[in-house]
């Protein structure tokens, strides 16, 4: 039956009406706390231009969910090669280089990935959205996890009988709503990594403006294959970051654009006004307001879940 249950909508209209709607799972900086949550069953886009660090702020993000809140999560990263990955996201979590690594913290980081990331082999084939939705949906049966990394969108194959039939701009938004349903019915939190056109890195601040002279963060315009994914998503995050600026270069900024139920936690950055990470020497990690959130003090304390 295609009708909506009355019963179960009204019962969740109460529960937001009687304040008991369950929020969503915090990252544990104040200030980032306010604007982005993690949501299982949402499908969120992310945005920025080439080489400005979205994947590692992705996997920061990502392993600071894993050890805070035991959220695990499906890797499809064809841009990175499974070494690559667990690489960075051992250095992240220990605070150093791979090359600086004892053998007992080596075996510490192992364990945390075998426990927490599962990632697809990009190398044995192209996937198109359908057939890694149905890899994922084996995955998820066989093993469970809480969020799934597509990264990046333009990376998957195309469905060339749909696309032909259904032209660019309609199968994108089809593949955006697919991507939706799947999460919403799996109540996994799909993360989209996607890549700004080449020609917003031609739009610039203006003079008078802190970066005057640097390419804007781009839009929900800007993505390759248009703004019907930031239509379709329930949170858009862009990450920018001034890479030829003197001193800036190396903060990310975090603009928050959209989020869809500001009643679970989170709401938009106001403009101009990002949420700044650092990143750390090396590039083992980041400081949001000057803290580490994946520190060894933590660590040393017994917070780590494993």
């Amino acid at each position: 039956m295609s009708k909506i249950s009355y019963a179960d909508v009204f019962g969740k209209l109460d529960d937001v009406r009687m304040g008991k709607v369950e929020e969503g799972i915090k990252f544990g900086q104040w200030n980032l706390d306010q604007y982005l949550r993690f949501k299982r069953g949402n499908f969120n886009v992310v945005l920025g231009h080439a080489n400005v660090g979205k994947t590692s702020v992705i996997l920061y993000l990502m392993l600071l969910q894993a050890i805070r809140n035991d959220i695990r999560w499906l890797v499809f990263s064809s841009e990175n090669t499974p070494v690559s990955l667990i690489k960075k996201i051992s250095e992240f979590f220990l605070g150093k280089p791979i090359n600086q690594i004892e053998e007992d913290e080596f075996m510490m980081a192992q364990d945390l990935v075998q426990r927490y990331f599962v990632i697809i082999d990009t190398d044995k084939k192209m996937y198109t959205y359908a057939e890694l939705l149905e890899e994922a949906t084996d995955i998820y049966h066989e093993e469970g996890f809480d969020g799934f990394l597509i990264d990046p969108y333009n990376s998957l194959a195309k469905d060339k009988e749909m696309y032909k039939t259904l032209g660019g701009h309609e199968y994108d938004y089809e593949v955006a709503t697919h991507f939706r349903n799947w999460a919403k019915q799996h109540d996994v939190a799909i993360w989209l990594n996607t890549h700004a056109v080449t020609q917003a890195l031609r739009m610039k601040h203006h003079q008078g403006h802190d970066y005057a002279g640097h390419p804007i963060p781009p839009s929900s315009a800007d993505i390759e294959g248009g703004g019907k994914f930031v239509n379709r998503a329930d949170d858009f995050v862009v990450i920018h970051r001034y890479i030829q600026h003197p001193t800036e270069w190396m903060y990310n900024h975090i603009h928050i654009r959209k989020v869809k139920e500001v009643e679970t936690g989170g709401r938009p950055t106001p403009m101009d006004e990002p949420v700044r990470f650092r990143s750390l020497p090396n590039n083992v990690g980041f400081e949001i307001h000057g803290e580490n959130l994946i520190s060894k003090k933590e660590k040393e304390q017994g917070k780590m879940p494993f």
